[in-house]
């Protein structure tokens, strides 16, 4: 059985930072590309960063670049995102995905706030 565990999130003020964690079991997780997504109220989920199996290549939605880094630890079956220099704009739910047997599976989403 696929899961994910989201831990993390929270309010925080501008300018501050954040460390999101995904923690997976029930599949491969080394094997699969991760990814991370948000959605804003009142707006579609959109992609913020992805990261190959082994690390070794990032991508990531120019809103973010330079301020988001996203890494994995495959010893521990966990994707990472480091938000830095956050704006009151990234305030959203943030959802781990990996796509694994044909279907995209979603961790249960993480609330970030960003607030003065």
């Amino acid at each position: 059985q696929v899961q994910f565990v989201e831990s993390g999130g929270g309010l925080v003020q501008p300018g501050g930072s954040l460390r999101l964690s995904c923690a997976a079991s029930g599949f491969s997780f080394s094997t699969r590309t991760m990814s991370w997504y948000r959605q804003a109220p009142g707006k579609e989920r959109e992609l913020v960063a992805t990261i190959s199996s082994t690390g070794g290549s990032t991508d990531y939605a120019d809103s973010v670049k330079g301020r988001f880094t996203i890494s994995r630890d495959n010893a521990r079956n966990t994707v990472y995102l480091q938000m830095n220099r956050l704006k009151s704009e990234d305030t959203a739910v943030y959802y781990c995905k990996a796509r694994i047997y044909g279907g995209n599976y979603w961790g249960q989403g993480t609330q970030v706030t960003v607030s003065s």
